[in-house]
Parts: C-alpha cells; structure tokens; sequence
C-alpha cells in the first residue's frame, strides 16, 4: 500500500472521527478514549488489517525496544504499547504504527523518537503523530495540523 492512500485513509479516519465523536475532544475526554474511536474509524478505512490500540505483542512475544532505542521508565524489560497500530496480528507484517497525544500534553520529540524505533526494529512501513484538538474543535480544520508523519 502506498504512502498517499495510507494517509488519505487516516485522514478520512480522524475526519470521521471529528464529525461523529467531536464532543469527546470539546469534552477534554481522556486519551485513550479518543484513541479508542480513532481506532475505530481506522478499522472501517483498513478492512483487510487488525488495527488495535496499545497492542504489545510480536507473535507470542512482547514487543520490546532495545535499551539505547528510547528512554522508558519500564526498566525491566522496555515493553512498549503503541497507541494505535494497523497490522496483521500473529506476523510480522506492520503497516502503520501511531502515536497519539492530545494538543496541551502533547510531547512531541519524545513521540517522534519512539515511533522512529518502532517503525525501524518492527518495520512498520508508515509511523504517524496524531495530535487530538480538546476544548474547542473547529468545523473544518485543516486536519494536516494534526497528523505529521514520522520518517526514520
């Protein structure tokens, strides 16, 4: 699958998601609650793949980063929970992984870093930052200002 339609596919997503459950952003409702409906509208856009939210797994394994990959305060073993990722569960076939963050606790370096070692040690082929607009949600915003991909 190619880059455009990957993110004509998550643009229309989160489009979907703005106009179907925008109170959930005018709410400043938690994070993983919008990343919960981002999914869900993923799901419908990416019928032929699992899309999952926090998914931990490699196969049987628990998806873990190298120590030097990413700073984690799980010192034991650097197990890591995506927010969103698009795959085909029990393979190590990876098309998409995504950060998500809403807009006042947004931390973008530390985001970016982690998808770049995602995208690299499971080779997903697309990693993206969703930035989530809370309080108030325009009607048509550019939605570009809210979905940077992340090469790396």
């Amino acid at each position: 699958m190619n880059k455009e339609v990957v993110k004509d596919r998550l643009l229309s997503a989160y489009a979907t998601l703005i106009d179907k459950d925008g109170a959930l952003l005018e709410l400043d409702a938690n994070e993983r609650s919008i990343t919960h409906k981002l999914a869900e509208h993923l799901q419908v856009e990416f019928p032929e793949w699992d899309v999952d939210c926090e998914y931990n797994r490699d196969g049987e394994k628990p998806k873990r980063l190298s120590p030097q990959s990413v700073s984690s305060d799980d010192t034991d073993a650097h197990t890591v929970f995506p927010d969103i990722v698009v795959h085909q569960r029990n393979s190590e076939t990876n098309l998409v992984v995504i950060e998500a963050k809403k807009r006042s606790s947004a931390k973008k370096f530390s985001d970016e870093e982690k998808l770049k070692s995602l995208k690299k040690e499971y080779e997903y082929q697309f990693a993206y930052l969703v930035v989530f607009p809370v309080g108030h949600v325009e009607t048509n915003p550019d939605l570009s200002e809210y979905i940077f991909e992340v090469e790396a």
